[in-house]
């Protein structure tokens, strides 16, 4: 039987039995969304390479390829993934990181996996192996239901290709970091990203803003002049750890938290505890807060909040949700998993 055969065996059975399906890729994710249950299907041997044309900037992967794989055969030819998705020493999968839509530092400027996906196939809860999208964007229209994948936790179906268009290396980069306070930071940072400078990274962490740009050797280097601060080597290892989620602020123990808002919006507490990112789109606290009085917070700054790491047994990790857009995820749940099989719960307790 076919690896293929097997997979929609598998979810035939689990229809007839009424049993959830736990979709596992690296398993390198288990701090998003809310604990799985169900029968595990292992999706880290679904991998390899199915196309790859260089000179288009595309190609097509088996879902359980893992990111750092990915990336080793796009160095060959000088390219890269989009947003600098985390490759978490070498388990994240490509599939994992599509349900999850997660990115690094490049996000705001280069886009997330879900903005460069351009096609999937799926095994949706009928056991049908279906295709969306294409190899080109052109051929994404109508309901884009590839992208429907990204953040969906894996609660619409079983990835088992994914095609991304993917970006050419930049030539040399240069970070330009300055001590400074974090509200200062989200000023600073956002007048520079107001300029034509070809910005890549802004982060403030640990009483000190960084500034990342890349491009053209010739170019960036007068850029980076125009930038007060000292210019620090791409070596030093921050980028590499902010990606992996490696710093001290995300592996220290107790709660972790993350608020996605307006760049722009003033920081609205004291710096301890803090990490800015995408800057300041996105923000880490690393601190024990009551959760309900941090929403209270956030909600009037008009911003999201995750609990990541700490939230109650049974709690959403991700951020609440009004009636339509409730109404409008159980639809789709309907319509690609109508057996509900598919990681029930992992992404909000009601879906």
């Amino acid at each position: 039987m076919s690896e293929l055969a097997d997979l929609q065996d598998r979810v035939r059975s689990a229809i007839g039995s009424q049993r959830p399906i736990c979709i596992v890729g690296g398993d390198s994710k288990r701090f998003l969304g809310r604990e799985q249950h169900g029968d595990p299907i292992d999706m880290k041997a679904w991998s390899g390479v199915v196309d790859y044309e260089p000179s288009e900037l595309v190609i097509t992967v088996r879902a359980g390829t893992t990111i750092s794989q990915l990336q080793n055969v796009l160095a060959a030819e000088n390219q890269v993934l989009a947003g600098e998705p985390p490759e978490f020493d070498g388990r994240a999968t490509v599939g994992g990181t599509l349900a999850c839509n997660l990115s690094g530092p490049s996000r705001p400027w280069s886009g997330s996996i879900r903005d460069h996906v351009l096609g999937v196939r799926i095994i949706n809860g009928k056991a049908q192996h279906l295709r969306f999208g294409g190899q080109v964007m052109k051929n994404v229209a109508g309901y884009d239901v590839s992208r429907l994948m990204a953040g969906a936790m894996g609660t619409l179906g079983i990835l088992t290709e994914v095609t991304l268009k993917v970006m050419p290396r930049p030539e040399a980069t240069i970070t330009v970091r300055r001590p400074l306070g974090a509200a200062d930071s989200v000023r600073a940072m956002n007048e520079i990203c107001r300029t034509p400078l070809p910005v890549t990274g802004a982060c403030w962490y640990d009483g000190e803003m960084r500034v990342r740009l890349a491009g053209l050797a010739s170019v960036i280097g007068h850029a980076a002049g125009r930038i007060e601060g000292s210019r620090v080597d791409e070596d030093d290892g921050f980028w590499p750890r902010l990606r992996e989620m490696d710093l001290p602020l995300f592996t220290a123990a107790g709660d972790l938290w993350c608020i996605s808002l307006r760049s722009t919006r003033e920081h609205f507490d004291k710096d301890e505890d803090w990490l800015i990112d995408w800057r300041g789109a996105r923000r880490w606290l690393a601190a024990s807060r009551d959760r309900d009085a941090l929403h209270v917070r956030v909600q009037d700054a008009n911003a999201e909040l995750w609990h990541l790491r700490g939230a109650a047994d049974g709690a959403d990790v991700f951020p609440e949700r009004g009636a339509a857009y409730r109404n409008m995820l159980l639809r789709l749940k309907q319509a690609l998993d109508p057996c509900g099989i598919f990681n029930p719960g992992r992404l909000y307790s009601w879906l």
